[in-house]
């Protein structure tokens, strides 16, 4: 038997326990501050609720505006321009709040985890025992400290609430989808087949399709990122050491070693950015073209019932912005799987970083505890010997 399927367990078991390592500490902050957690999180939760509202009173504007253009009535086509500055004011309002509400919860966060960090790192001068014993994920502490935890927090929450948005949305505009698209009837060899509700049918399908080619194409992404990122916090590393003392006679040969690390790592940032840019443009390639082609797939899908009479423009209007809406809540995937990476690539740092300091802890309480099994008499001994 081969063994790349043991090395890739191997890889998902070690990813699952960064993982749970990460949320151990970052979970702290959502246990101590439940009171203050519980009030921004009802607060977002509300906002996003009156977002979809506005959504929903926007699409049915949209319905009336074009009906009201087919039917070339100028009185409904200005009744609605006015009635769209109101909706689109609140829109932008809740837009706004959104942001204020998300970014709050986010530097809140970040504070916490990161005093919890630089606290384990500083305590007993445990960043020494790193830079001697360069134990793994101890790399850059720094960079990780500073930039991966500021990702690792801000993340997910905007990814959560988006999610959250999603499962709504799409429940949302599926009534839209079902009433206003209606049945559609087939005929092929003789044979009238009706589909109801062909729209949200023709949406699962379409929304599937476009996330399974993010997967395919984007599937290395994460690993790429976290080395990229490695690679970055390596070559800031290599030019700070240039600030310090080298401590030797020979500072001309020390200057000349740290030219030379500072190619090297530069060489290795450039390495993983251009394999980051062709993951990008694979990534590019389903993402823009699912751009370009949902709302064209929604108007081909509702062409054939609104040529045949069967929708007026309006109808048609309406459903094919909900088919857009709803194949975007399906793609929350396709859309923040770039996101989702960055995530996952610097919660990964992190929870390295914090396993090192695990190490570093486990070994002074084991000393410790051997010191204070050691005799009395030994330790006078080994007192005056000293």
């Amino acid at each position: 038997m081969s063994m790349r399927p043991f090395h890739q367990i191997s890889l998902i078991l070690d990813e699952k326990r960064l993982l749970a390592r990460f949320w151990q500490a970052a979970s702290q902050f959502w246990q101590t501050e439940r009171a203050w957690v519980a009030a921004l999180a009802v607060f977002l939760i509300v906002v996003v609720l009156l977002q979809l509202l506005l959504q929903l009173a926007l699409n049915l504007w949209n319905r009336h505006f074009f009906d009201a253009l087919e039917r070339r009535d100028a009185d409904a086509v200005w009744t609605q321009a006015r009635l769209f500055v109101p909706l689109a004011a609140a829109s932008i309002l809740l837009a706004a709040t959104s942001v204020w509400g998300r970014m709050t919860a986010q530097r809140s966060w970040r504070e916490a985890l990161t005093r919890h960090v630089i606290e384990r790192w500083i305590h007993k001068e445990r960043f020494r025992h790193l830079n001697h014993h360069l134990a793994k994920g101890s790399e850059n502490p720094e960079y990780r400290i500073a930039v991966d935890v500021r990702i690792a927090t801000d993340a997910p929450i905007d990814l959560a609430l988006a999610f959250f948005s999603s499962i709504i949305t799409a429940i949302a505009f599926f009534s839209v989808l079902w009433t206003i698209g209606g049945s559609i009837d087939i005929t092929a060899f003789g044979i009238t087949v009706t589909i109801p509700g062909y729209l949200v049918f023709g949406v699962i399908i379409y929304s599937g399709l476009v996330s399974g080619l993010m997967v395919f194409f984007g599937h290395h992404l994460t690993s790429v990122i976290e080395r990229t990122n490695q690679a970055e916090a390596e070559f800031r590393a290599a030019a700070d050491a240039f600030r310090q003392e080298p401590g030797q006679e020979n500072v001309k040969a020390s200057d000349v070693d740290k030219q030379q690390v500072l190619q090297l790592k530069l060489q290795a940032v450039l390495l993983w950015w251009r394999e980051f840019c062709w993951q990008l443009v694979r990534t590019t390639l389903v993402s823009h073209g699912n751009f370009l082609f949902a709302p064209v797939v929604a108007w081909i899908m509702c062409a054939p019932k609104y040529l045949s009479g069967a929708m007026s423009l309006g109808e048609l209007t309406q459903s094919a912005a909900a088919f857009v809406v709803v194949q975007g809540a399906f793609n929350w995937l396709v859309d923040n799987y770039q996101r989702l990476a960055d995530w996952r690539s610097s919660a990964q740092r992190v929870a390295t970083l914090l396993l090192a300091l695990d190490e570093i802890e486990a070994k002074e309480h084991a000393e410790g505890a051997a010191a204070a099994k050691t005799p009395i008499s030994n330790r006078r001994n080994s007192d005056l010997r000293a």
